[in-house]
């Protein structure tokens, strides 16, 4: 890989892990505030992958899973499709970039735990679903404004200028 081009992934790695900070936050607080008491996103995650691969799955797995995909995966994955993105500012790339994600989630990551879009049978209304939400756009906005700057973009971090 190109010396340059390396560089511009460890900065989007940079950007990603700057990301899973804020989601871990939200995280942190939904545990601390007792929000959702009954939403688990993570420990569903540990049981399904437990009924999967037929045995217990120690609870670190689902962290260390979201760790590794927020930081290298979506890093990574914001990094190449920023000029597809559209808006003209990291916050808004940041933004939309979280939209796609929340989406994905709550079409594909919800139902194949058994919990159906966006979490809704666990009849909790539109909290799981508004919550994820809150969490994807922490993290993806975070990881926009980590990524502008970490790529000299300072002023595109604001500006709405083309």
């Amino acid at each position: 890989m190109h010396q340059i081009e390396a560089h511009k992934v460890w900065k989007s790695i940079a950007a990603g892990l700057c990301g899973n900070a804020a989601h871990s936050t939200v995280m942190f607080l939904k545990r601390w505030m007792q929000w959702l008491p009954t939403f688990h996103p993570y420990r569903d995650l540990q049981h399904g992958l437990s009924d999967w691969l037929g045995g217990a799955v120690h609870p670190t797995v689902p962290w260390a899973m979201s760790f590794v995909n927020g930081t290298f995966v979506l890093g990574i994955l914001f990094r190449s499709t920023y000029h597809l993105l559209p808006g003209h500012n990291a916050i808004v790339k940041g933004f939309v970039f979280g939209i796609i994600g929340w989406i994905a989630m709550g079409l594909l990551y919800f139902p194949i735990l058994g919990r159906g879009p966006f979490a809704a049978r666990l009849e909790l209304g539109v909290l799981p679903a508004a919550f994820s939400l809150a969490m994807v756009l922490a993290y993806s906005m975070f990881m926009g404004i980590a990524f502008s700057l970490l790529h000299s973009e300072p002023g595109r971090l604001w500006s709405t200028n083309g």
